[in-house]
């Protein structure tokens, strides 16, 4: 290389070291903080729409606010009305919640987990269409579901259920099913139960496609000698991920669908009786109808307690313990 043809690329060299040493510093900075980065989009919108409405709520249920003027400091007031004055909430919105919670969640758990290991046995076909067809209802909002079954259960003459059993003489009058408080809750869970089969029991099903078939053939070899043993020994511990999901989702869905009772009863809140008052219609009522928005803020985050507990005993039964 030539004396004059050396210099130039030195030259050229020299030019380019500048830009390669503002490069360098922000490559690595991206390399040492890429899960960060990536991950920032999603916590700036959990952040914008979860964990601030959280942190609001928490806060206005110190306060005694009606939406319009400047919410007052109250203290621990509204939890203690809560617990001591609020005879709704303690004879009818928190006993029907759990009577709800408990038939409507273990139910709709143990029915999505039925279904899902029913359908696994069938073909791939028949599968797929039973599938979307047991999920569909879970996609349908709480409005567009209650106006299904209000048909169905309709309180005058031309109601399916009604008409079915005048015709047959099973009964004189039209009952009023969505009105009356004797038949409201089983309504609700019924209806429930019917939209149960939601993203849990998708999990459920693809857990159980999805446990190899050599653990079974192992089974069987063991001593395992009918279903029942190789669901037991077998596909609930291949599939305890996919339960631990579909539970959390069914304690989450059940207590989201609390104002399946307003919109049976035809919006009414409280409802007839107070037989299907849960404790989100009953934070619907003080919240929207009452604007008493600290009390219904206190009584909100009862309930986010509440989800939480039952989410921490539903990890702890099935999550993996680890060897000591």
């Amino acid at each position: 290389m030539t004396p004059v043809l050396r210099k130039r690329v030195q030259q050229e060299l020299g030019a380019l070291q500048p830009k390669a040493a503002s490069v360098l510093p922000r490559r690595a900075f991206l390399d040492r903080h890429s899960v960060l980065v990536l991950q920032l989009p999603f916590l700036t919108l959990f952040g914008l729409f979860v964990v601030l409405p959280v942190l609001v709520a928490v806060g206005l249920s110190f306060t005694d606010f009606n939406a319009i003027q400047t919410p007052n400091f109250v203290g621990l007031r509204n939890y203690v009305d809560l617990l001591t004055r609020d005879v709704i909430f303690m004879q009818h919105a928190l006993p029907n919640t759990v009577l709800f919670s408990l038939v409507v969640g273990i139910g709709g758990y143990l029915l999505s987990f039925f279904m899902a290991w029913s359908l696994a046995q069938l073909t791939r076909g028949w599968r797929t269409v039973l599938a979307v067809i047991l999920y569909s209802p879970s996609l349908t909002g709480t409005a567009m579901m209650s106006s299904v079954w209000r048909v169905l259960f309709s309180e005058d003459k031309v109601g399916y259920l009604n008409a079915f059993l005048l015709k047959h003489d099973l009964i004189q009058t039209p009952v009023a099913w969505l009105t009356s408080p004797a038949t409201l809750m089983p309504i609700m869970i019924i209806v429930s139960l019917w939209s149960s089969m939601g993203i849990g029991f998708l999990a459920m099903l693809a857990g159980i496609l999805n446990t190899p078939r050599e653990l079974y053939e192992a089974a069987y070899i063991d001593g395992v000698t009918n279903r029942w043993q190789e669901i037991m020994y077998v596909t609930i511990p291949a599939v305890k991920p996919q339960m631990l999901f579909g539970a959390v989702m069914t304690v989450i869905g059940t207590f989201q669908n609390g104002s399946i009772g307003v919109v049976l009863s035809g919006g009414q809140n409280p409802t007839p009786g107070y037989a299907g008052q849960l404790l989100v219609s009953h934070i619907e009522d003080y919240g929207f109808i009452r604007y008493e928005m600290g009390y219904a803020a206190a009584v909100s985050v009862v309930l986010l307690l509440i989800i939480y507990g039952i989410s921490k005993i539903a990890k702890r039964m099935f999550s993996e313990r680890e060897d000591a």
